[in-house]
């Protein structure tokens, strides 16, 4: 049983050490002089800050860090109160078709994000939301997953509590916002840290809808920095472009990974 035990955690150091190397080879390459990054294993002979003073210079990456943390900082409320507020409906209402629309959003799940991309262009031509922040915040409020990790843990949470209440002459924004939010902090936490990593990390449609290099997203910039010629085929400046993209979703990843865990391992699909 113990060599059992050994070996897993053997097996368990190989496996971390294989999927974190990659990033930590990243991290360590950006502060290596562009000759030696072909020769890099652990540790370079010279560090240096070149790539990054390089990359500052070559394009607003400042701006484009802003411009990101509003769009995922916008659309992750967004979509906390509006998929808190469906999921709430979905468990505890009773309303005719109530099923049905919940098999509807979970049927959306299934759909590739590519097949609605002309139909959400068109609609953001109608409504003059091309080069706006409108098109890459209103787009992403209507968030599936959001919706049935909500109605899951709402389904859990005893009818009583919200009985009570109503009792009190509570109504049912106040219910959601003031009587459950504090007891369902983990999946909240999740919810949130997954729609900021999407939004975040989305390149595709902000390259559809917006041109203006001052409204351009960070991995938009990067995408078209390491693309578009600007990084003049240095692997350290793309390097180094693709560690301050990263570092954002690693911060929020590494604070509130406790309550990820904690949510994923005691959420389920239930009737």
């Amino acid at each position: 049983m113990k060599i059992r035990k050994i070996i897993t955690h053997i097996l368990l150091i190989v496996a971390a050490i294989s999927f974190l190397y990659p990033f930590f080879w990243m991290i360590v390459a950006s502060f290596t002089p562009e000759k030696e990054i072909g020769t890099l294993i652990f540790l370079p002979q010279n560090f240096t800050l070149g790539n990054y003073t390089h990359m500052f210079s070559k394009i607003p990456i400042f701006k484009s860090l802003l411009n990101s943390t509003f769009v995922a900082s916008c659309s992750t409320i967004g979509v906390v109160v509006f998929g808190s507020m469906v999921g709430f409906a979905l468990a505890k209402l009773r309303f005719k078709g109530r099923n049905l629309l919940f098999f509807i959003i979970i049927f959306t799940m299934t759909l590739p994000f590519q097949i609605t991309l002309i139909p959400n262009y068109i609609l953001m031509i109608k409504f003059r939301w091309v080069d706006t922040f409108a098109a890459l915040i209103i787009p992403a409020l209507n968030s599936a997953f959001a919706i049935i990790m909500f109605r899951q843990i709402f389904k859990a949470i005893p009818d009583d509590l919200i009985d009570a209440a109503r009792v009190d002459g509570c109504n049912n924004l106040t219910i959601i916002f003031r009587v459950l939010w504090p007891n369902i902090i983990p999946t909240i936490i999740t919810v949130a840290l997954i729609t900021f990593m999407n939004s975040w990390n989305d390149v595709l449609w902000p390259l559809i809808v917006i041109r203006k290099l001052n409204l351009m997203t960070m991995p938009q910039l990067v995408t078209l920095f390491a693309v578009g010629g600007r990084a003049e085929g240095q692997l350290g400046v793309k390097l180094a472009s693709a560690v301050l993209l990263a570092t954002p979703i690693m911060i929020a990843y590494l604070f509130f990974q406790k309550y990820f865990i904690k949510s994923m391992a005691s959420s389920g699909i239930k009737g």
